[in-house]
């Protein structure tokens, strides 16, 4: 359960990170951009066996990596869209409701036990992050907007479940660190193109303290996606039971951390999400016990 609780701390970790780029007006997508070097860079140290970036085309995961760098940073960025047309609590549940996707796709594709303790504590999950994130005062959203947050539900979702796929298909034991460091590559290469976009249609200036935010975006980043890839290597946790309490773990953390640190209210529907969270977290984890 390490892995996991150091998996929430690190996710967490990045929506403080976001909250003081408000603060410091640092760019996001100059940030971002820096960010994903700054993982890769980390996940080059910390591994433990060399490993050359053009031996990257050889792997099984090549292909996986490639097209996780892209949602990463496409959905990053769509994240700030649908928060600037629907607000913050819209990105939240769009994001963290999508557990329920590898969820499915684990019991379908990988004939993950489906038990009736199992189903009310993603009932219960899904409920929470509902209620914790429920502050209905801050939604701006259009209907002409709508579909922005379907399919930020949609790919983040397909991400989790596409992460799991690759990582129990194509990324050998030991491997974690090569794998994820790839994927922040490719994510920064896409990056590069998305700026230099950007630069192309209008003069665009890059200041020291956006490389700052991004390193501090980029550690945490790393570390949520290694330790959620250790997560899953675990025999006795399936990503069906890994995916809801990582979800749910990180919505409670960020609205505790949120309101000791940077005073956030919390209504009586967040604080009883907050409830929900603990009793689907038990349930859920009992399955394993």
């Amino acid at each position: 359960m390490i892995w996991l609780l150091l998996c929430i701390a690190s996710s967490t970790l990045i929506f403080v990170v976001f909250k003081l780029f408000t603060k410091y007006n640092i760019n996001n997508l100059q940030a971002i951009v820096v960010n994903y070097f700054v993982a890769f860079t980390v996940g080059y140290l910390s591994s433990d066996f060399d490993f050359s970036i053009m031996d990257i085309g050889t792997k099984p995961w090549c292909t996986g990596s490639i097209v996780l760098g892209f949602l990463f940073i496409t959905l990053f960025q769509l994240m700030a869209l649908v928060s600037q047309k629907f607000g913050v609590s819209a990105v939240s549940i769009a994001v963290k409701m999508s557990l329920v996707i590898p969820v499915i796709a684990a019991v379908i594709f990988y004939d993950e036990e489906m038990t009736w303790i199992k189903i009310i504590g993603i009932l219960c999950a899904l409920a929470a992050v509902y209620f914790v994130t429920y502050k209905p005062e801050k939604v701006k959203g259009k209907i002409a907007y709508i579909f922005l947050p379907i399919i930020l539900f949609i790919g983040s979702g397909f991400l989790d479940a596409l992460i799991n796929f690759i990582q129990a298909k194509s990324v050998p034991s030991g491997e974690h660190a090569y794998f994820a460091s790839s994927t922040f590559l490719a994510a920064g290469f896409f990056g590069i193109l998305f700026i230099s976009y950007q630069t192309l249609k209008r003069k665009v200036s890059f200041h020291w303290k956006n490389i700052l935010g991004g390193i501090a975006l980029g550690i945490p980043n790393y570390g949520s996606i290694y330790f959620l890839l250790k997560a899953l290597e675990i025999d006795s946790l399936e990503s069906s039971v890994i995916f809801p309490i990582n979800n749910v773990g990180i919505v409670a953390l960020s609205v505790i951390v949120g309101k000791l640190f940077f005073k956030e209210h919390l209504s009586k529907i967040n604080k009883a999400g907050i409830a929900l969270a603990l009793i689907a977290i038990l349930l859920i984890a009992l399955k394993t016990s």
